[in-house]
């Protein structure tokens, strides 16, 4: 009984030990590659994060204004057929030929809308004045 209590403890001992070892202990090796990834990540982190930044930053895009009767027809039609009853009250087009469009309704409501010149929306946005 005696020799299976202490052949017990022993391999228990052994097996704390070799755990133990089993971690690497910090060389100069082991830190200049742990040291050049932790670099690379940091980098690729913060672009990311200055990406992020600039994308929020970054205004939409610079619209300018333009007469409503130069608002191409499909566009127009477009407004006529979502959105009955609504008369486009300002315009403004930007580089890519996208349009920012303030609707005035009847039920006064207020809708800004931004679509391409083939008259696809891409964004609506109805607000209640």
């Amino acid at each position: 009984m005696k020799k299976l209590i202490l052949s017990t403890a022993i391999l228990l001992g052994g097996l704390t030990a070799a755990t133990a070892q089993t971690e690497k202990e910090p060389t100069a090796m082991n830190e200049q590659k742990q040291t050049a990834v932790e670099t690379q990540v940091e980098t690729r982190i913060e672009a990311a994060q200055d990406a992020e930044t600039v994308a929020i930053a970054a205004p939409i895009q610079d619209y300018k204004e333009v007469k409503t009767s130069e608002v191409p027809q499909t566009v127009q039609d477009a407004v006529a057929k979502d959105f009955s009853g609504a008369t486009i009250s300002k315009a403004y087009v930007n580089a890519n030929g996208e349009y920012k469009i303030q609707l005035a309704t009847a039920d006064k409501k207020a809708a800004t809308v931004y679509a391409n010149a083939k008259g696809e929306w891409i964004k609506n946005d109805m607000k209640k004045q």
